[in-house]
C-alpha cells in the first residue's frame, strides 16, 4: 500500500484534531505503541471510522524497547506454554509473507556448544527449536522464508559469530527467526497504513478521561481540551493501562538491552542465543542491529511502583547481561565498552506468580466497569491478533455493524524504509559522520511519519538515540531539519 493518504504531519494533524471534536466515531483508540496502532488499523480496514489518541509520540512506550524480534516463541515452549507459541508463530508467518516483508529478514541465531553451556542446555536448545521448526510448518511458513534449524560445525559458528571462544567449541545449532529493520518502524507503519484507510491518528493528545461513548483529551502543546464522542473505546495504553482502568491489574517487568559497537563482536552474521546458567528456558541474545551496533539482552525483572515516563536500565542488569555475554565470549566486552542502554516495561496481567518470568504472554481483552474495553498483555510479535480481538470485542459488545478482520491479507505501507536506504548514500549526506542517516531520512520523517520534535526524529524515526554520544552529535542538525521542514508546512 502507498500514496498519500498515508503521510502523516503536523498540518494533517491540525485539520483532524478540528474534526475530531465535530464527530462522532465508531471506535477512539487511546494509545499509540504497536497495540494501539493495531486496533486503529483493524477497525478502519473494516470500514469503521476511526481515531487514534496518543499523550506522547507514537511508539513513545514499550513498543520501542523489544529485541526487535518477530519470534516463533522458542521460550514458551520451554515453560510449556504450547499455545503462545503456536499463535506466536502464525503471526510471524503473516508479517514475513504478507504483512511486513519489506520490514522483517530472516535472522541466524546460532547457540553456541561452548564450555559454559551444559549438555543439558544444549540438548533443551535442540529440542526446542526442533519443536519450533514443527511450528513454522504448521504456520505454513516456507523454508525459503525461515530456513529450518541444524547443527553446525565450531568454523560455522566462528564464521558467523567471531567473538565467541574456540577453546573448547564443540560446534552448535543454528535456527532462524524474523527480525525487524526497527520496533518503531513497524507502529509508525502501522498507524500510516490505518492512516491512508481514513483513521485520525493525533499524537501529543492526552486522554483525561474515559467512558463508554468517548473520553475527554486536552492537547499537550496548546493545552485546548475537548471532547471525543466514539460508539466504543479502547484502552491500549500498555503499562499505563491500570490508571484508566482501576479494575486492571499490570504487572509491569523491565526488559533491558545494552548497545555495544559491532566490531568490538567482530562484526557478527548471526544472532548469539546464549543461556542463562543452570537455565534451559531463559537466554540472552546478542543481535545485529541497523547503524553498526549490536544489542545484547534481555532482563526480565519486577518493576513495581509508579510507571516512569522513560525506564532506565540498572548498573545490575548492564552488569548481568555483560556476564552472561561474556561466558561464551574469547575476549570478554568491559563496560566501557557498552556504548548505550535502554529499558522497555512489558505490560503483563498479574497472575500471583512469583517472578514476571512465569507470567503468561498470552493477552486479555475485557470491558472495564465505565464501559470501554482494555486490552493488555501480548507482546510485539502477537499486535495483530490482539487489535483484531479487541476490535471483535467492542463491536460485538457495543452492537456496532461490521465485517470480519481482514489485516491477515492487509499489507502496510512500503515506502517508508528511508533509514535503510540511507546506507547507500553519499556520506556528504549524513547529519554526523559515521550515522548513516541522511537528510532526506529526517525530512521524510517530519513529512510523512508524524515527527514533530527532534527528539522524534533521533529516538523514534531514526534509533540514533540509543548511542548518547551519537545522539549529542546529530542533534544540532537534525534540530535544524526539523524547523525548515515544519515551516515548509505551514
Amino acid at each position: 500500500m502507498t500514496g498519500t493518504g498515508a503521510a502523516l504531519n503536523a498540518e494533517r494533524r491540525r485539520i483532524e484534531i478540528a474534526r475530531s471534536a465535530e464527530e462522532t466515531v465508531d471506535v477512539l483508540v487511546i494509545g499509540g505503541g504497536v497495540t494501539g496502532a493495531g486496533v486503529a488499523l483493524d477497525a478502519a480496514a473494516r470500514g469503521l471510522r476511526v481515531t487514534l489518541v496518543e499523550s506522547e509520540d507514537l511508539a513513545f512506550g514499550t513498543s520501542r524497547f523489544s529485541s526487535k524480534l518477530v519470534h516463533g516463541g522458542l521460550r514458551y515452549l520451554a515453560t510449556g506454554d504450547v499455545a503462545t507459541a503456536r499463535e506466536s508463530a502464525i503471526e510471524r508467518h503473516h508479517l514475513m509473507t504478507t504483512i511486513a516483508p519489506h520490514l522483517i529478514h530472516p535472522l541466524a541465531q546460532v547457540l553456541p556448544f561452548s564450555p559454559g553451556v551444559s549438555i543439558r542446555q544444549r540438548t533443551a536448545g535442540a529440542v526446542g527449536m526442533a519443536i519450533g521448526d514443527l511450528l513454522r510448518v504448521h504456520a505454513r511458513t516456507r523454508r525459503s522464508v525461515l530456513p529450518g534449524p541444524h547443527p553446525v560445525s565450531s568454523r560455522t559458528v566462528l564464521g558467523l559469530a567471531p567473538a565467541v571462544t574456540p577453546q573448547g567449541l564443540r560446534g552448535g545449532m543454528l535456527s532462524y527467526d524474523g527480525q525487524l529493520v526497527d520496533d518503531a518502524r513497524l507502529v509508525v507503519s502501522v498507524a500510516r497504513t490505518a492512516a491512508a484507510l481514513g483513521a485520525r491518528i493525533l499524537t501529543r493528545v492526552r486522554a483525561l478521561s474515559l467512558h463508554a461513548d468517548g473520553a475527554a483529551v486536552a492537547d499537550a502543546i496548546t493545552g485546548e481540551r475537548w471532547d471525543i464522542r466514539a460508539r466504543g473505546v479502547v484502552n491500549a495504553t500498555g503499562v499505563w493501562a491500570g490508571s484508566l482502568d482501576r479494575t486492571i491489574t499490570v504487572r509491569p517487568s523491565r526488559g533491558t538491552h545494552i548497545v555495544l559497537d559491532a566490531a568490538d563482536l567482530g562484526d557478527p552474521r548471526a544472532a548469539l542465543t546464549i543461556p542463562l546458567e543452570g537455565s534451559i528456558s531463559r537466554y540472552i541474545f546478542a543481535l545485529p542491529q541497523q547503524l553498526g551496533r549490536v544489542i545484547v539482552g534481555i532482563t526480565d525483572e519486577d518493576a513495581p511502583g509508579p510507571i516512569p515516563r522513560v525506564a532506565a536500565p540498572t548498573e545490575d542488569e548492564i552488569g548481568f547481561l555483560l556476564a552472561n555475554l561474556n561466558r561464551v565470549l574469547a575476549a570478554p566486552i568491559r563496560r566501557e565498552q557498552v556504548r548505550g542502554a535502554f529499558a522497555g516495561l512489558r505490560p503483563l496481567v498479574d497472575s500471583g506468580a512469583a517472578s514476571t518470568a512465569d507470567v503468561s504472554r498470552r493477552h486479555l481483552v475485557a470491558t472495564s466497569e465505565a464501559g470501554f474495553v482494555t486490552v493488555l498483555g501480548g507482546k510485539l510479535t502477537t499486535y495483530r491478533r490482539m487489535a483484531e480481538d479487541a476490535v471483535d470485542h467492542i463491536v460485538t459488545g457495543r452492537g456496532i455493524s461490521a465485517p470480519a478482520s481482514t489485516t491477515t491479507t492487509l499489507p502496510l505501507v512500503r515506502d517508508g524504509d528511508v533509514v535503510g536506504r540511507s546506507r547507500r548514500a553519499d556520506g556528504s549526506t549524513f547529519v554526523a559522520d559515521g550515522i548513516p542517516v541522511t537528510r532526506a531520512a529526517v525530512e521524510f520523517a517530519v513529512r510523512e511519519e508524524l515527527a514533530l520534535t527532534a527528539e522524534d526524529v533521533l529516538d523514534r524515526r531514526t534509533r540514533i538515540g540509543l548511542v548518547p554520544a551519537d545522539r549529542e552529535r546529530a542533534t544540532p542538525i537534525v534540530e535544524e531539519i526539523v524547523a525548515e521542514t515544519l515551516d515548509g508546512l505551514r
